[in-house]
């Protein structure tokens, strides 16, 4: 076992864990020398956590609820959010865990290809936690600038902590040293943007748009993007006073320092987060000022904001009650209250009487918000996209009923899977004879015409909006379609 010297210690800059899961001591201390008692002992006091191992353990955690157990990301850290151990971590801290299991899991291809290469043999199933340590301290020393001996130091010593981890100490250890001298070597052989795209999506990516597409994909996914904002009204003020930049399309996107509750405009509810390409579909229903609109599939809410701030009369159903909650207290913090909020199964409700037009954001694998959820390509399979495929034809066809003769249904997801887009309304269209296509036009959405397909629908993607910045550029990849009922 290799002994830590003085220049192996982690920065003096991070500050103690203060999350109280010290161990308790692993054996009997030292007698008692000061009479008291023969065979009596004084166990010594429990040992503190080093400055920065506690922000390891909550990223190990996350990462196993994430990869092990196959939990989304938002919700682990919406779990996380309500622990008193986590909220008694410096604000510094915690985005520190934010920014290592982010910076994992965006390149987790990359962090296993590399600790692989420095194993002879692989892991046993047995070993999830341990896979984890070892990940959590590859995507330091590759990626993140840490120095060399604090992620080694405390993926070590992280191990050493737990009963089950204690036998691979001297593994990750050395597994880790390795990798920090062979650092360069190792990513200059990779060839990242194929490893960092999950098999799965790779082939399906290269098969529908071609493998110069999904390497650009790829690069996109690799950047931290920027927050986009929609806002009521002057978005070259609030660009400004932000310290953003006013987007084609009209949202306004900045690169974020500090928390965004403290951000200018967000208690006086101006804006909302939204992607610029989620922003798009609600625009295609054109002018809904004073019209009946349903928002199916409703939470998180963006959409629902932008129809009620346009004077909609909006009805919005999702089939989660708490996210639904969430939204409530979106549209609170905005002051918008002309909408209707419903938790119902779309499958087996129906409303009263029709509407004007209908906004179906339909259940989908999520394949193009990659660039802010890079959990989602580990979590899904294509399985799941021929399963989703499904329920989206079943929902459209069920939306399609509660439309007025002459309104607007528009069908929407944020996936790059044609099967999840493209292929729908084709398949709508053949069996509607009733619908038409409503071509979008580039003036509607910012002069985006890259964004338009030859049949007339609208199709963002992450290399889209080119910027010097990489953080500036890309979008999340959409499918919209806007359909009218032949009156």
């Amino acid at each position: 076992m290799t002994t830590r010297g003085p220049g192996d210690r982690p920065p003096r800059r991070e500050r103690p864990a203060r999350d109280g899961n010290a161990p308790k001591s692993r054996g009997p201390g030292p007698k008692d020398r000061a009479g008291g008692g023969a065979g009596r002992s004084e166990a010594p006091p429990p040992r503190r956590d080093e400055p920065g191992l506690a922000t390891r353990r909550f990223a190990v955690d996350i990462l196993s609820n994430v990869l092990d157990d196959g939990r989304p990301l938002d919700q682990v850290l919406d779990h996380r959010a309500s622990m008193p151990t986590w909220r008694a971590l410096e604000p510094a801290d915690r985005s520190l865990v934010r920014a290592i299991v982010s910076t994992t899991l965006r390149r987790l291809g990359l962090v296993d290809d590399a600790l692989k290469q420095m194993m002879k043999r692989p892991l046993p199933n047995k070993a999830l936690r341990v896979r984890q340590i070892l990940r959590v301290g590859a995507a330091q020393l590759l990626f993140m600038g840490i120095p060399d001996h604090a992620a080694v130091s405390l993926a070590t010593e992280l191990a050493d902590r737990d009963r089950e981890t204690r036998p691979w100490k001297a593994l990750v250890n050395g597994v880790l040293r390795s990798l920090a001298r062979s650092r360069d070597e190792v990513l200059a052989a990779q060839d990242a943007t194929r490893l960092v795209t999950p098999l799965w999506l790779w082939r399906d990516w290269s098969e529908t748009w071609g493998e110069e597409a999904a390497r650009a994909f790829a690069a996109a996914h690799m950047v931290e993007p920027a927050l986009d904002l929609t806002v009521k009204s002057d978005a070259a003020g609030w660009a400004e006073k932000l310290g953003g930049m006013v987007l084609p399309t009209g949202s306004v996107r900045l690169v974020p320092h500090g928390a965004i509750t403290e951000m200018a405009g967000f208690e006086d509810g101006e804006w909302w987060i939204q992607d610029a390409a989620a922003a798009l579909p609600a625009r295609l229903l054109g002018d809904v000022a004073g019209k009946a609109v349903a928002d199916l599939c409703a939470a998180p809410g963006g959409k629902t904001a932008q129809l009620a701030a346009a004077g909609a009369k909006v009805t919005a159903v999702d089939l989660s009650p708490h996210r639904l909650d969430r939204l409530k207290q979106n549209l609170g913090r905005l002051r918008l209250t002309n909408v209707e909020t419903l938790a119902a199964d779309l499958e087996t409700w129906t409303p009263k009487t029709p509407f004007d037009a209908v906004l179906l954001d339909a259940p989908c694998s999520a394949t193009g918000t990659l660039r802010r959820n890079p959990d989602v390509g580990r979590l899904k399979k294509a399985a799941q996209v021929e399963e989703l495929a499904e329920l989206q034809h079943r929902l459209a066809a069920r939306a399609a009923a509660w439309v007025k003769p002459g309104g607007l249904l528009v069908y929407c997801t944020c996936s790059l899977q044609k099967a999840e887009g493209e292929d729908q309304i084709a398949r709508f269209l053949a069996e509607h004879p009733g619908f038409e296509r409503v071509p979008v036009t580039a003036a509607e959405i910012g002069g985006l015409e890259t964004a338009i397909t030859p049949e007339g629908d609208l199709r963002t993607r992450p290399d889209m909006l080119a910027n010097d910045d990489p953080r500036l550029a890309g979008l999340d990849g959409f499918f919209a379609a806007r359909l009218r009922r032949i009156a």
